[in-house]
C-alpha cells in the first residue's frame, strides 16, 4: 500500500467524488488529497470521503501551494489551460492523468512529455468517460480477424449534467470543434455541416440524431486496430432506461464491421450500459487508472510513457467491475 497521498485536482466535483469513492470501495486506507479552489469546499469533500484531506491549489505556484508535500500520482477534473498538474507532476516524478482536454487541446502536453519523456507516466484521459468506449470495442472486436469500420455512438440522458466543470468542457469543445475527427478510408477527415449529422439506434431501438464528436477515441482505435474507418457521434436525449420509466443511465452504441478468421463478411452492434449514468462510469476509468499509476493492486507501477487509457487498464478487470457495479455490455440486432 502506498503511504503518500494521491492528488484528485478538481476533486470536489461530480466526477472528482465519484472517483474518490471507486478508489475507497477497492482501497479503502489509500490517503487522498482533495484539492481545489476554495479550502473550505475541499475539506467539506475530503471529511465527506474520509481518509482524506482538503487542500487549496494555487495554479500559479510551481509547487500548487502544496510545499514539500509528496503525492504518488495526480488527477485533474477540469481544464488546466495552464498545465499546473502537469509541470508538477513532471517536476516530483510522479505519473499523471487528465479528463477535460480536446483533441484540438492535446498538443501542449504532448510537447511537454516530449521534453521529459522518461519522467513519469502521462494519460492522455480524453477517451469517452475515459476507457468506457475504447475497452468495450476491444472486447466486441474479438470475433474479427480484421476491421473495416467502426463507429461510436454515445447516448447521453438529457438529465445527466455531470457538473459545473463537465458543462464547460462542452460549452468549450464545441465552440472549440465544430468539426468531427474521422477516419474514412484511410484517411483523417473533419466531418461539418450536413457531413456531421447521425442517426442511430439505442439499446432499446429507439432511433435518435446525433451529430459527429472530435473524441480521441477515433485516433486510438484507428491505430490500435487498423480499420480505416472509424467515426464518434454523439447525441443528448433520453435514455433507455428512462424511457422505461427508470432513473437516467448512460448508454454507447458500439457497431462492428469486417471479417471474421475464416475471410467473410462480419458485423455486430453491441450497446454499453451504466445504470449511474455517465459520472460513474467515467469515475470507474479514472479510478482504475490511478491504480495502474500508483501500483495500488501491488504491481509495478506504470512505467514513464504516454497513454491512452485502455493502455494502462486491465480490460478484463475493467469489464469485471463495471459488470459490479450494475453496468454491462449487451448484444444488440444489427441494423
Amino acid at each position: 500500500m502506498i503511504s503518500d497521498a494521491i492528488l484528485l485536482m478538481g476533486g470536489t466535483g461530480a466526477i472528482g467524488r465519484q472517483t474518490a469513492r471507486a478508489l475507497r470501495a477497492v482501497y479503502p486506507d489509500v490517503p487522498l488529497l482533495i484539492g481545489g479552489r476554495d479550502l473550505v469546499k475541499s475539506r467539506q469533500a475530503a471529511s465527506e470521503i474520509g481518509n482524506a484531506e482538503g487542500v487549496a491549489i494555487d495554479a500559479l505556484a510551481t509547487d500548487l501551494g502544496l510545499g514539500d508535500r509528496r503525492v504518488s500520482a495526480v488527477a485533474v477534473f477540469y481544464a488546466d489551460h495552464r498545465l499546473a498538474s502537469l509541470r508538477f507532476a513532471q517536476s516530483r516524478g510522479v505519473p499523471h492523468l487528465s479528463i477535460s482536454s480536446g483533441v484540438y487541446e492535446i498538443a501542449p502536453e504532448v510537447a511537454t512529455y516530449m521534453h521529459s519523456p522518461g519522467t513519469a507516466a502521462i494519460v492522455l484521459g480524453y477517451e469517452w468517460l475515459v476507457g468506457a468506449t475504447t475497452i468495450a470495442t476491444f472486447a466486441c472486436a474479438k470475433p474479427f480477424a480484421q476491421l473495416q469500420q467502426i463507429t461510436l455512438n454515445a447516448l447521453v440522458d438529457e438529465q445527466d449534467e455531470g457538473g459545473p466543470a463537465v458543462a464547460e468542457d462542452f460549452e468549450r469543445l464545441g465552440k472549440m470543434m465544430p468539426a468531427a475527427l474521422t477516419r474514412r478510408d484511410g484517411s483523417y477527415i473533419w466531418r461539418s455541416n450536413d457531413d456531421a449529422k447521425a442517426h442511430f439506434r439505442a439499446i432499446d431501438g429507439t432511433r435518435v440524431q446525433g451529430t459527429g464528436f472530435s473524441s480521441i477515441d477515433v485516433a486510438g482505435l484507428a491505430v490500435a486496430t487498423g480499420a480505416p474507418d472509424v467515426q464518434f457521434n454523439l447525441a443528448i436525449d433520453v435514455s433507455s432506461s428512462r424511457r422505461r420509466g427508470e432513473p437516467k443511465s448512460t448508454e454507447i452504441i458500439i457497431e462492428l464491421a469486417g471479417k471474421d478468421n475464416d475471410g467473410n463478411p462480419l458485423r455486430c452492434r453491441h450497446g454499453v450500459f451504466h445504470p449511474g449514468g455517465a459520472a460513474p462510469l467515467t469515475a470507474l476509468g479514472v479510478s482504475m487508472i490511478l491504480e495502474r499509476l500508483a501500483g495500488l493492486d501491488g504491481k509495478a507501477p506504470t512505467p514513464p510513457g504516454l497513454y491512452f487509457p485502455f493502455q494502462v487498464v486491465d480490460h478484463a478487470s475493467y469489464l469485471s467491475r463495471l459488470q459490479a457495479e450494475g453496468g454491462s455490455i449487451v448484444s444488440l440486432d444489427v441494423e
